[in-house]
């Protein structure tokens, strides 16, 4: 059997507005990724991430021999690469890991997405929200700036809460003013994370509902590194949620296993 170094490699690149993905495939496995801050300049992002891939690979950057870029700076690209929608690369890649998935929840730096698949793995409907932070990291990322904690600690503070506060608005601005308010009534930070955690797989559970969702279900981008997220989700879909080891490379490697597609030889 040849080995990795010897063989052609796939690489797949998800380019976000906040995070910037690459993982390299083989035939058979992932070699390496990496995940870096996309930053001001989307060109050093790419380039950053894929020098870091190659590095954990081990292999010359003259053994990828297919490219897929994905993410909304897809079309930023300093080379030559297939360009495919994310939709169908969190599909491909959540399906690859959890062959059972029937539903993606993917939720990201600032957009969320709910995936439905067919039996074959193939996208059969979805529905996503782009237009504001609601449900996404950037809104996670002001509540725990107003409750004065971090992005690692507000998850596990969260499922320490006995009670959670009532969170109204899913608008960023006014969110954040009931935390404000009710850090001024007393109401403690695990109440209010709780409440935050709650009102966000709410909002995630209409999405869904606007869907026929059913089968399991993976929890996929960076958000779902967030443990209070993962339990709130399970609470109100009252189904266990396949959690990949590393949820936020999933597009990426969705797109580095289109890409490899097109190096394999015909069944």
């Amino acid at each position: 059997m040849e080995s990795p170094r010897s063989t052609h490699l796939a690489l797949g690149l998800d380019i976000g507005s906040l995070s910037t993905e690459a993982v390299i495939i083989g035939p058979e496995e992932i070699l390496g990724y990496s995940i870096v801050a996309t930053g001001s300049s989307i060109k050093r992002a790419i380039e950053s991430s894929l020098a870091s891939a190659l590095r954990q690979a081990g292999v010359g950057r003259s053994r990828v021999s297919a490219v897929v870029a994905t993410g909304y700076g897809r079309s930023n690209l300093p080379f030559p690469a297939r360009q495919v929608t994310e939709i169908t690369c969190h599909a491909r890649g959540a399906g690859h890991l959890f062959p059972g998935t029937r539903t993606v929840i993917d939720l990201g730096g600032q957009d969320s997405k709910v995936i439905v698949l067919d039996n074959q793995g193939r996208v059969a409907d979805f529905v996503m929200n782009d237009k504001c932070a609601a449900g996404t990291g950037r809104f996670l990322e002001v509540m725990a700036g107003a409750l004065e904690t971090s992005l690692e600690e507000m998850g596990l503070l969260s499922l320490r809460a006995k009670k959670r506060a009532t969170i109204s608005s899913m608008c960023t601005v006014f969110a954040e003013s009931e935390v404000i308010s009710l850090i001024a009534q007393g109401v403690s930070r695990e109440e209010i994370l709780g409440g935050i955690h709650d009102s966000i797989a709410a909002r995630i559970y209409r999405m869904a509902k606007r869907l026929s969702v059913e089968g399991e279900i993976t929890f996929t981008g960076g958000v779902a590194k967030n443990p209070g997220m993962v339990e709130a989700l399970r609470r109100r879909f009252k189904t266990p949620i396949n959690l990949p080891g590393e949820p936020q490379i999933v597009g990426a490697l969705g797109a580095a296993l289109i890409a490899m597609d097109s190096l394999l030889p015909e069944q």
